[in-house]
């Protein structure tokens, strides 16, 4: 699959005398449901490259441009993030837009965990806190000042959320998704003024974050940025909120990747600081829970149409079929109940 998607020579090549020289490799690290990773080595020297999926769901989807835009905005910031490199946007190169990081010194947060982060109660308690800190240091960017104008529409976020959605939905649609026009209808119906515009990563929970690989926990690098944009930040918040399981739950989509929820604060707790390092109003935090779980509906049916199509062999795809049957409901009661 590598020689497929990166041609290692090519690489090499337009690398050129960019970037400190020596024998060259390449491997693939990543294959999960949307953008490819690979590790680069060049002697001694490791960095990342990141590229899209060899096919595409939606226009203007698997931006590398942008993504190495936002992540140079973050430099001189206090958000954790792989410092970029070099962005490659000649697709003669191999057949895609590709981009360089840094590597990043720590681990994704998924079963199983090192020690201590395996059972230490306090310990695994602030990887929960670190992850919040990091989607707050996010809202508090003064993007402007970091280059971003442009980089979003601001203005008319909100109002625009559902029918994005919906649109995306329609371009690979193949079957009915039950309730999810009654939450569309709920969302337009019930949506709240939007507060001050912000940074969002879009895709914001543990997999999208590396924590560093000694105690005490914190982030090393925020990660994954294909969804950013500039917007209303509350929705990464209520993104952590809608997959995450309290002890004693049943596993929601964004904690099957730690089944086990011991020491984890609960949902009111991570919400409580995320209010109080960023003082925005969490009132209507249950309308960003349910226009979460719809978002995610409607971008995994995307990754369920490419296995159902043929075009992907990934049983990550397969696997999102049922998932986005299960978001639908999931909002669906979230918006008749309130409860979040």
């Amino acid at each position: 699959m590598s020689a497929t998607l990166v041609d290692a020579e090519a690489v090499d090549a337009w690398i050129g005398d960019r970037l400190p020289a020596g024998p060259f490799a390449i491997e693939r690290v990543s294959t999960g449901a949307s953008n490819e990773m690979f590790e680069v080595r060049r002697g001694e020297h490791v960095w990342i490259l990141r590229r899209p999926p060899a096919h595409k769901v939606a226009p203007g989807a698997h931006d590398m441009a942008r993504e190495f835009r936002v992540l140079n905005a973050l430099d001189g910031t206090d958000v954790p993030h792989p410092t970029p490199l070099l962005l490659c946007e000649d697709e003669d190169v191999i057949g895609a837009p590709f981009y360089l990081m840094e590597r990043i010194d720590g681990f994704t947060p998924r079963d199983p965990l090192p020690a201590p982060f395996d059972t230490e109660p306090g310990v695994r308690r602030d990887m929960a806190l670190a992850l919040i800190d990091g989607i707050a240091a996010v809202a508090r960017v003064d993007w402007r000042a970091h280059g971003l104008e442009g980089f979003g529409k601001p203005e008319g976020f909100l109002e625009r959320q559902v029918s994005r959605w919906l649109s995306q939905l329609e371009r690979y649609r193949t079957r009915d998704i039950p309730g999810l026009d009654e939450v569309a209808s709920w969302l337009d119906a019930n949506r709240p003024p939007m507060g001050e515009a912000a940074i969002i990563h879009g895709d914001y929970q543990f997999i999208n974050v590396m924590l560093a690989p000694e105690p005490p926990a914190r982030l090393a690098a925020i990660v994954d940025w294909e969804q950013s944009t500039i917007g209303d930040p509350l929705l990464d918040l209520a993104w952590v909120l809608a997959g995450w399981s309290e002890d004693g739950e049943a596993l929601r989509f964004g904690s099957k990747y730690l089944a086990d929820r011991q020491g984890f604060p609960s949902r009111g707790e991570l919400a409580a600081r995320y209010e109080q390092q960023t003082a925005r109003d969490l009132a209507r935090l249950d309308w960003y829970v349910v226009l979460a779980l719809f978002k995610l509906a409607c971008i995994l049916e995307g990754s369920y149409h490419r296995f159902a199509s043929g075009t992907s062999e990934n049983p990550l795809h397969e696997k999102m079929g049922p998932l986005v049957l299960d978001l639908a409901r999931q909002a669906r009661q979230a918006a008749r109940s309130g409860v979040i």
